[in-house]
């Protein structure tokens, strides 16, 4: 936590991985998460040198090159479908604190937020991104991508995607990109409107999201926390339009699994509510990975790895 000056009362929560390349969320830093959010839940923090002390706004960061690469899909192609679901499950429930606290968050997206790393920066109330930092040879770095893959695995979404990305740019084209798979680069999200605030430069990221989350931010709060991100699609502002974009776009999703799928969690979410679209996403992501094209496609993708 900040203790002092403009930021004060800030807490900068930043993701890290040791042994792994990039931050990938699988169960052990699910749980570790869990343990760090749910302390502060209360909005005072508890204990060490910042024992006692309000919370004004909690920022989202990461130390890995990129912001977070995605789910586990280790776990995803190899696990029995129970212990899957109960990973879903446990990653929707704490993915879930974000949208329970009693002060503004907001995630700082300085590299590749891509599936599950950018569902949990979407259950923050803020998106705030900074351009790519310099390449090694100094000069501007490679742009990097921002999205919900999974349905180019033959996957879709498992924790909210389908239901926070419409919210968040216009809904007929989150819900094609979706249901295809393609990602954005950084500069189409800017163009999107997918991000809250940018930064300058990669160097301001942090204080470009601390200031977000003690100016505009701080008016969120006064809005009703109910356990569901702020920016989805069954709120009141975004419900209409989306309904009105997926009939636009859903002849144009095709025949394929993954795009039924995405098709079917925000139907959902327009009727039934949010807990009930995660449910269809859980179900879905589970049946999907056993079909020939997403085994097909997995194990490309662990080929390319090797």
């Amino acid at each position: 936590m900040d203790e002092s000056g403009e930021f004060a009362g800030v807490v900068t929560v930043t993701l890290e991985q040791a042994g792994r390349p990039v931050v990938v969320l699988d169960h052990d830093l699910l749980r570790r998460i869990d343990a760090t959010l749910r302390p502060l839940a209360s909005g005072t923090v508890v204990g060490g040198s910042h024992g006692g002390k309000s919370i004004r706004g909690l920022v989202l960061a990461s130390a890995s090159r990129v912001f977070i690469a995605g789910a586990d899909l280790k776990s995803i192609s190899e696990w029995p479908d129970e212990e899957l679901h109960r990973y879903l499950e446990y990653g929707g429930e704490v993915f879930g604190l974000l949208a329970k606290m009693a002060f503004p968050t907001a995630a700082a997206i300085g590299g590749a937020a891509l599936g599950g790393g950018l569902e949990i920066a979407m259950h923050c109330d803020g998106l705030i991104g900074a351009p790519p930092g310099p390449g090694k040879d100094g000069g501007p770095g490679k742009p990097y991508p921002i999205g919900l893959p999974e349905a180019g695995l033959g996957l879709c979404p498992g924790w909210g995607g389908t239901n926070l990305l419409p919210a968040r740019m216009e809904a007929g084209e989150a819900i094609r990109r979706t249901a295809s798979g393609e990602t954005m680069l950084f500069e189409q999200a800017v163009d999107a409107g997918l991000f809250d605030a940018v930064a300058p430069e990669a160097g301001l990221l942090l204080e470009t999201a601390k200031r977000w989350v003690t100016t505009t931010g701080a008016s969120l709060v006064a809005e009703r926390r109910d356990g569901v991100p702020l920016r989805w699609i069954g709120r009141n502002t975004s419900a209409a339009g989306t309904l009105a974009a997926l009939d636009r776009v859903r002849s144009e999703l095709g025949a394929g699994a993954p795009a039924r799928a995405v098709a079917r969690a925000v139907d959902t979410g327009l009727s039934a509510g949010w807990a009930a679209a995660c449910a269809v996403e859980r179900e879905e992501l589970v049946r999907l990975r056993h079909t020939p094209e997403a085994k097909k496609a997995l194990e490309a993708f662990f080929a390319r790895g090797k």
